[in-house]
């Protein structure tokens, strides 16, 4: 964050000093992060209090201050020097999904002022320079923006968000993570509601826009495929002129997203042109590697005019080519070179945390960690790349949890996905979870019937767990040298610490791919 006093931050947000003179308020400047966990916070830096779960952060502000925070943006006055907000009592406390633990609207009124501060400082380094590119797409999001952090790193110093940083919290946080050194700010845009994307772009505008897919992530929220579409285009919409837009042409849903934006658009494909025109970045000959790594030939311009490279990607699965044409296209925006944009790709690997890793362990197991997120679309590609790496050589496991937020579709979808599970010939499906969407994905599975050629009918075929204890006792009785694992479901289903624990069993000395 750029240095600002606390007086300064008091004046930005509209709150009151507490437990801090004016003068001490006007002297004492915020040089370090901000941050919402106390355990985090360092020399010079701001505390936001929040409510959680287990606690209240105003009850950790004491101890924040003791680990080097300057002062405390607070709903209310802390014993500590502070900038008090006014609870927001009666609007309904934090936005859903955000802060579940908000009856009087303190956190609603902390997260309303990070969000003025971290707009404030957008402003000003844009001014001085800083490029923003904003990503959104119901899946996807994540991958590609640790794809475009890496394309641009050579370009000049970026910040992009840890993890899936996308939300009303996320996104101002990492906006202030943001220096006068930084050349490139890179943030998801998510969405649970209409108006969330818009509302994302106001506090740090971009300009460049990045739209990936419109798929049926978080249905239940939305209701409909062109209600996600709608709020999908907020982010084009929110380019200014003298921007650029970049659409996945091949899901017509977001070509047609070129009408609803004043900015120049570049189109990425599979090929070179598609029903919505000529594409601007394209890939041709598309492979991939034993590990689902995807090869093409990329087709784009840069300074030199129309060019084409080889491109070996270091990330896992068929849907990243859609992802590393997205950034290529960002890159190629920003001045880089088709070589320089390989280059990057090629070393690019698994950034974030339970989102396709594949570890190879020392018995030669393969274990495709993708626990994070999962939705109709995401499963889909995470199967298919179990099912090209295993390719009927290898016994695969697929150990699916539950898809959230799919509202009346879920029943459906998930009985979908066990089906699909016995077509692309999974040797065995584990279905972790008790509840009826859980239900549906077995018995699909068990209704689809016809099962490969592996082993005895009991090595393969659809089995029910209730946890994921449960589900990693069998796979550790059950996993025999050279099997292919993937773990997949939406990060409430809590099994990233099984993917975790399957990776490092057996692996000592192993090879991570």
């Amino acid at each position: 964050m750029i240095d600002l006093t606390v007086a300064q931050i008091a004046e930005i947000v509209g709150g009151t000093l507490a437990d801090i003179s004016p003068e001490a308020a006007a002297r004492l400047r915020v040089t370090g992060s901000v941050e919402f966990d106390s355990r985090a916070v360092g020399p010079g830096g701001l505390f936001l209090a929040l409510p959680g779960a287990r606690s209240d952060g105003h009850d950790h502000a004491a101890s924040a201050v003791d680990a080097g925070a300057v002062a405390v943006l607070a709903a209310r006055p802390v014993g500590v020097p502070a900038v008090v907000v006014e609870p927001r009592a009666g609007t309904g406390g934090a936005p859903a999904g955000v802060l579940e633990h908000d009856a009087d609207g303190s956190g609603a009124a902390v997260l309303a002022a990070l969000a003025t501060l971290a707009r404030a400082v957008a402003a000003e380094l844009v001014a001085g320079g800083l490029t923003i590119i904003g990503i959104t797409g119901s899946s996807g999001k994540t991958s590609t923006k640790d794809l475009v952090a890496a394309v641009l790193e050579p370009l000049g110093e970026v910040v992009a968000p840890p993890g899936s940083f996308n939300n009303e919290l996320g996104h101002p946080w990492t906006v202030l993570r943001a220096t006068p050194s930084t050349d490139y700010l890179v943030l998801e845009m998510s969405a649970r509601h209409p108006g969330n994307i818009a509302a994302l772009a106001e506090i740090a505008p971009p300009s460049i826009g990045v739209v990936l897919n419109v798929g049926t992530a978080h249905l239940g929220e939305f209701g409909s495929r062109d209600a996600i579409a709608r709020t999908k285009s907020e982010l084009p919409q929110a380019i200014p002129p003298s921007g650029v837009v970049i659409l996945n042409a091949d899901d017509p849903a977001v070509a047609a997203m070129a009408g609803v934006t004043a900015a120049r658009v570049v189109r990425v494909s599979r090929g070179p042109r598609t029903d919505a025109g000529p594409s601007d970045v394209w890939a041709e000959g598309v492979s991939l590697d034993e590990l689902a790594r995807p090869r093409f030939t990329l087709h784009a311009m840069d300074m030199r005019g129309a060019q084409e490279v080889d491109v070996r990607l270091g990330v896992f699965g068929d849907h990243q080519v859609d992802n590393a044409l997205c950034a290529a296209a960002v890159a190629l925006q920003c001045g880089a070179g088709v070589e320089q944009v390989a280059a990057a790709l090629a070393a690019a690997g698994p950034v974030s945390r339970h989102r396709m890793q594949v570890t190879t362990r020392r018995d030669g197991v393969t274990v495709i960690d993708d626990a994070y997120n999962a939705n109709p679309d995401s499963m889909r590609a995470g199967l298919q790349a179990l099912a090209w790496i295993a390719r009927g050589e290898r016994r695969s496991w697929a150990v699916l949890g539950e898809m959230a937020e799919l509202g009346d579709d879920a029943m459906a979808e998930h009985d979908r996905i066990g089906r699909l599970a016995v077509r692309l010939d999974v040797s065995r499906l584990v279905v972790v979870g008790t509840g009826r969407s859980m239900g549906a994905m077995h018995h699909g599975a068990v209704l689809e019937g016809a099962w490969g050629a592996w082993g005895s009918d009991a090595e393969r075929g659809a089995v029910s767990v209730p946890d994921a204890d449960a589900a990693l006792a069998l796979l550790r009785a059950e996993l025999r040298p050279g099997d292919v694992v993937l773990v997949k479901a939406s990060n409430a289903a809590g099994l990233g610490a099984l993917a975790e624990a399957l990776a490092s069993d057996s692996s000592v000395g192993g090879a991570r791919a």
